[in-house]
């Protein structure tokens, strides 16, 4: 025999080939390219394989980009929304079986740790926001969803799956980090500062508690245009520097019982301290990059909370009962469609919003 003849063991395991998809890829601060990337597969007994169908951008995907979310490292795969069609799953998934049609929970949680007892999934101590953060995501062909049973939602029958996506995320953010946090009342004034997509969320669900006054401030005409035919009350254009005054007079000088912050710069969340009445909330929603002043030396005596959160998406069967009464439409926070091979596109539309009117983009697979 040769010496360089190979022997080949018959019982030998055959190499895997290594399947491929299309995704969108973090680079790097600034950087993203969308490019051919491993087909995820099955670690864990609880995970899922899904199918994407539908996808979107979150701002917070912005914030990666910019280099603000340290625990997403180059080479990841974003996104945290979306629906699809189970392609495969683990030995332990009872609950869904290839075929399947499900909404993508943005949080992934195992249900049994300390955090999740508590309801408090987005701290799950083997989950949390995970997809398109700390593992790979959904703006690509397939994603692997950790935590099947208890991060995956059926879609119900003839359900609208473009309203659906915005259940993975933006309404149960809008929902439990500024309405909830805010504790929204019967009758209360609020304010929600920015009227991008995650604003007008928390606008459309702070009607479930029939607020007496809503107002919308943000720097954009049109978007405060869509701000009052979501529900606005009243309407303050900020770019003059003074939305404080102008709300002052708007509530007699008394201010607001909620300030909503769903900006996330620190001219924002400051603006709120200058609109909070005695005993009011601040209802933080925004992703912070750099430190905010906290001005104590006007607030110490005034009665206020300020309250932080991540999405737990515990809201969200609560949602998909809503949704399915048809008592919120969802849809009407979407402006642009794509395809998956457009995503570059898509982002220079959600990422320059003040000239193209974008508020949320969906992306078809």
């Amino acid at each position: 025999m040769p010496d360089d003849a190979h022997v080949i063991d018959p019982k030998a395991a055959a190499p895997i080939a290594v399947q491929t998809m299309k995704a969108f890829v973090y680079k790097g601060s600034g950087q993203r390219a969308f490019e051919d990337h491993a087909k995820p597969r099955i670690i864990d007994a609880t995970d899922a394989i899904v199918k994407i169908t539908k996808t979107t951008i979150c701002g917070t995907d912005l914030h990666i980009l910019k280099g603000d979310v340290p625990t997403c490292a180059p080479g990841r795969i974003l996104g945290h929304e979306g629906v699809g069609v189970i392609d495969s799953v683990g030995a332990a998934v009872t609950a869904f079986k290839p075929g399947d049609r499900v909404l993508i929970s943005c949080v992934s949680a195992c249900g049994k740790c300390e955090y999740c007892r508590q309801g408090m999934f987005s701290h799950c101590l083997t989950g949390g926001w995970i997809l398109g953060n700390q593992i790979d995501g959904t703006q690509a062909e397939f994603v692997r969803t950790p935590h099947a049973e208890t991060s995956l939602y059926p879609i119900p029958q003839g359900a609208d799956e473009e309203a659906l996506v915005m259940l993975s995320d933006i309404l149960p953010t809008g929902f439990e980090c500024g309405v909830l946090n805010g504790k929204v009342a019967p009758g209360a004034t609020v304010a929600i500062v920015g009227s991008g997509p995650v604003g007008l969320a928390a606008l459309l669900t702070a009607q479930f508690y029939s607020p007496g006054r809503i107002i919308m401030i943000d720097l954009d005409d049109g978007r405060l245009e869509i701000a009052k035919r979501f529900g606005a009350t009243d309407t303050i254009n900020s770019r003059d520097g003074k939305a404080a005054e102008a709300l002052m007079k708007l509530t007699g000088g008394r201010g607001v019982d909620a300030a909503i912050e769903a900006v996330g710069i620190p001219a924002t969340f400051e603006l709120c301290e200058d609109l909070i009445a005695p005993g009011g909330v601040i209802a933080n929603i925004g992703v912070h990059g750099v430190p905010v002043s906290l001005h104590l030396e006007r607030l110490w005596d005034r009665n206020i909370a300020i309250t932080t959160r991540l999405v737990d998406t515990s809201s969200t069967p609560m949602l998909l009962k809503i949704l399915a009464s048809k008592k919120i439409d969802p849809t009407k926070l979407i402006t642009h469609h794509f395809k998956l091979h457009q995503i570059l596109a898509a982002y220079e539309t959600f990422d320059n919003a003040a000239e193209t009117h974008a508020l949320k983009v969906i992306i078809e697979a």
